[in-house]
């Protein structure tokens, strides 16, 4: 029996990627998507005419919204069954200096963040019993810059479930994280954007999405790898050489 995935932001940029991969490697995916309904639904289209004999749906969730976040695993343990992997990879990203932060961008940062994450954790734990969990944190839970105060916090936080996660439910589920860093440049900027950006960490280059694909490969390949966390970041959570 094939293995099936569920992504959450699968629709474009890194999720997409994700999907496209692991339908590669013979897997089943479950495409999260919130705002994205003609993205989600072509990449549908282009995974099952790539690969016709595994099974791809589409499934709308607003992760701001609890009761959407709480309904989504049911709905897919009802099309696919028990799966064997979670990604949680969707996140907003909003910058905001404590001073400036409001009541309303905080909630939403750690909302989508961190609390979708957790109770799609314990989703996956109580519905399907054993598997993988991954979850998509970020290079700067290793620094205190406050220009994304209240997003940086979430990963934070992320990361700390997904040790608090690993524990609790080892052996039967093994969780662990990915902080990517300069990997794809915003909607609204080109290259140029990230290769100026990538001249502060000690790789002088964005990474692409190349090494976050070989970080999911290798934690589903090593069985005994669990709370753990893979920097794909060209070497950014180890600051600058002064």
């Amino acid at each position: 029996m094939k293995q099936t995935a569920l992504i959450t932001g699968a629709s474009k940029r890194i999720g997409k990627s994700l999907a496209l991969h692991l339908a590669a490697k013979g897997w089943n995916v479950a495409v999260h998507f919130n705002n994205s309904a003609k993205p989600a639904d072509d990449l549908i289209a282009e995974l099952s005419d790539k690969f016709p004999g595994q099974q791809f749906k589409a499934f709308p969730a607003n992760l701001a919204e609890i009761d959407e976040v709480v309904a989504l695993i049911p709905a897919m343990v009802r099309v696919f069954g028990p799966f064997q992997l979670l990604v949680n990879n969707a996140s907003v990203f909003d910058p905001s200096y404590i001073q400036k932060t409001t009541p309303e961008l905080f909630d939403i940062q750690m909302n989508v963040n961190l609390k979708a994450p957790f109770f799609l954790m314990r989703d996956f734990a109580n519905y399907c019993k054993t598997g993988n969990i991954i979850n998509f944190v970020d290079t700067r839970i290793t620094n205190n810059k406050s220009n994304f105060a209240a997003y940086s916090l979430s990963k934070k936080g992320l990361w700390e479930a997904t040790k608090m996660a690993a524990l609790e439910f080892a052996p039967a589920i093994r969780v662990n994280a990915i902080a990517p860093g300069v990997t794809l440049a915003p909607e609204d900027k080109d290259e140029n954007y990230l290769l100026n950006l990538a001249q502060s960490i000690p790789m002088k280059q964005p990474g692409g999405i190349g090494p976050i694909l070989k970080s999911i490969d290798y934690i589903l390949e090593n069985k005994h790898l669990t709370g753990q966390l893979l920097f794909a970041d060209g070497g950014e959570n180890l600051g600058q050489n002064a």
